[in-house]
Order: structure tokens, then sequence, then C-alpha cells
């Protein structure tokens, strides 16, 4: 349970900014290496950029393939630490791949390995903040975490940026960069092996296709409006194409990726505390209304003032989406929460491949078809959300 109030720092659990620490530090580590590595595995491991496409869709398949067997696990069990350690461990391991390999293979092995981790890590980590996190400040809790964890997006790059500014961009700059990166990884993970075990309710009877039928109608009924929307979802390069096409040259474009995480980190703990106070199913309607609003200015803009300020909006949106998506499915499933994250992230982690692939087609057609066909399925999960309403059903 949640310490008293005047224990806590910043308004939340001293665990929230443990666990966010963790987050920030992996993702500083994980930043710094792919800020660069497209231009790594083309350049001094000589792959091709069909090669490269082909190693970023195993990626991202992997990033999302582990979720429900470590979310099922972790509620099966009631532990949380042990399934959190091995995903965040099984990244920095994968790191080490970088050290000693610079070829083509093992520069991929090192990329689906590394999402693995991030695919198991995720379920039994969300759900341990869900346990930390009181009820009535559970969105500012996620907020706070999320806006840590965004954190170590920003500054990753940057520290890259610096290094090679410094060190040149040759093999051996590169491989002082990927040790540099290892060290945040490496203290990420002795960070979390100090913080105290939050265990849940074991469910050790269950296998996997009894958790699905015992999860509550509500999450299910989320999980469907989660679905639709999630092929809205198209790649972020889309948008860094967008903005290239109406005049941002190649640096410029960096820039405008760091200040879309700069926009979510100062906006995930304001948002988490309106949810607090609205609820976090209006957050969810109004993370659906800011994605078709923002899909709707990207299809018609023509201006570079445009674009940034639709950077801005689309942080705003990542805001609501990654951390008050998860404090709502913590709202509507009290005792598989592990599972539940989980399957809700495997289940739009697979729709999001059909889901820039229909972006990349339609954008081969007409750019703005691509963003006029995301606003529309944006708009169709905010009418599902209505019509179904999963955050008015009996829990």
């Amino acid at each position: 349970m949640p310490e008293d109030s005047e224990n806590n720092k910043l308004g939340v659990h001293p665990d929230v900014l443990k666990l966010g620490l963790v987050s920030f530090l992996t993702d500083l580590s994980s930043e710094m290496i792919f800020a660069v590595f497209a231009v790594f595995f083309t350049t001094i491991a000589g792959a091709s950029a069909a090669l490269l496409g082909v190693i970023e869709g195993c990626a991202d398949l992997a990033a999302s393939s582990l979720n429900y067997l470590s979310g099922w696990l972790s509620d099966r069990t009631g532990k949380r630490k042990v399934f959190a350690l091995a995903g965040y461990g099984f990244s920095t391991l994968a790191k080490l791949i970088l050290l000693v390999s610079s070829s083509v293979a093992g520069l991929g092995i090192f990329r689906v390995i590394e999402r693995l981790g991030k695919s198991f890590r995720g379920p039994p980590r969300d759900a341990w903040l869900s346990t930390v996190a009181d009820k009535d400040t559970r969105g500012y809790a996620f907020g706070v975490h999320k806006a840590l964890d965004k954190s170590g997006a920003v500054l990753g790059p940057l520290a890259a940026y610096g290094l090679l500014s410094w060190l040149g961009e040759g093999a051996t700059s590169f491989q002082v960069l990927f040790w540099v990166a290892l060290i945040p990884a490496l203290l990420s993970v002795w960070v979390l092996s100090r913080v105290k075990e939050q265990p849940g309710t074991p469910h050790q009877r269950e296998n996997m296709f009894e958790t699905w039928s015992v999860l509550s109608p509500a999450f299910k009924r989320y999980l469907v409006t989660s679905g639709i929307f999630s092929l809205a979802y198209f790649s972020f390069s889309f948008l860094l194409l967008k903005a290239h096409s109406v005049g941002f040259t190649v640096k410029d474009v960096v820039l405008l990726y760091a200040l879309f995480n700069i926009a979510c980190v100062f906006t995930a703990p304001l948002i988490g505390k309106l949810g607090d106070y609205l609820g976090r199913g209006q957050m969810v309607m109004l993370g659906y209304l800011t994605y078709l609003l923002m899909s709707l200015g990207f299809a018609f803009a023509s201006e570079p003032w445009q674009i940034v300020v639709l950077f801005l909006l689309f942080g705003l949106f990542y805001a609501i989406d990654e951390a008050q998506s998860k404090a709502f499915i913590a709202d509507l499933e009290h005792e598989r929460r592990g599972a539940a994250i989980g399957l809700h992230n495997f289940v739009t982690g697979l729709i999001y491949l059909p889901a820039s692939l229909i972006a990349g087609a339609l954008w081969l057609l007409q750019p703005a078809s691509a963003f006029l066909f995301a606003a529309g399925l944006a708009l169709l999960a905010l009418g599902a959300f209505l019509l179904l309403r999963p955050d008015r059903l009996p829990r």
C-alpha cells in the first residue's frame, strides 16, 4: 500500500520516483544508441536501407511480443520485481553485443534482443507502479514516471550528439559511445535491485487462457476501442517526413524530435493530475480527440510554425496515451493488472505494424491521405468509447 502522504516526495510514493529513475537511466542509454543506430548500421556496418527496415520491423514486433506472457507470469506468481529485473537486465546484456560485434548480424540481434527486454519488463513494472500509487493520485504517479522516462529520451540523443561532435564520426567514436551508453544501463539494473518488492496477489492455478476469461468486461470493452485506435497510430517517421517536406532540414528534424519529447516531459504530470480530477475515461477520450486534431493538422500544414505547434500537440497526446491509458487499466482491473496491461500492449503492438504499412501505402498515393485516414479512425475510436463507456461499468 502507498505510504502516508507526509512520507511522499513530489506528491507520489517514493518507489514511483525510484522506478522513474530506472526508466530514465534505461532510456538515456537506449536513446544514445538509437539516435545513431541507423547511421551506424548503414554506413559503418555497410547494410542496406531495406535491411534496416526489416530489422526495425522485427524490433517493433519484439517490443510487443512478450507483454502478455510477462504480465500473466507476474500475476500468476504475484511477483513484480523479478520479472522487471529480468527485462531490464536482458536489455542491458543485449548492449554488450555492440561492444564485441559490429557485423550486420550482430547489430540485428542486438536490436531485436534489446526490444524483447523492453517487452518483458513493461507490464510487471506498470503493475508495480499501480500498486504503490494511491488511486486518487494514480494518474499523477504514472505521469511523473512517464516524465522521468522521457527525460532520458531527451538527454540521450543530445549526449550522443555531443560525443560524436567531440570525437568525430569514425568507427572508434561509435565504440566509445556504446561503452558510455552501457554505464546508465548498468546503473538502472542496480537501482532497481535496491527497490523493495511490492508483490501482487498470486493466481497460481490460472493458465493464460483462463486469465483472459476472468478479466473484467470493462477492460475488454476498452481493449476494443484501443484496437480501433491503434490502426490510426502510424510510425513517428511519417511526422518527420512531413516536417522535412515543409522545409525543415535534417538537423532541424532532430530538434523537432527533441521538442516532442520535451513537451511530453512537461505535460505528463499535469495531465496526470487532470485525470485524477476529471476521471481517466475523460482523459482517454481527450487523447483520441487530440490525435484526431493533430492528424488533421498534419494533413493540411504548410508552414514551419504549424509543424512546430503540431509536434507540441503530439507530445501532449503521447503524455496522455502512454501514461493515462495504463492508469485507466489499473482502475478497471484490480486483480490481474499485469496481465491486463500486458495484453493491451500486446494487442496494440501487433496492430501498429499494419497501421504503419497502411499509412505507408497511403503516403505513396497522397501524403495528406495518410493523416486523414488516421483522423477518421481516431474519430471512430472516440465514438466506440462513447458507445461502450468502459469507465462506467461496475468493476
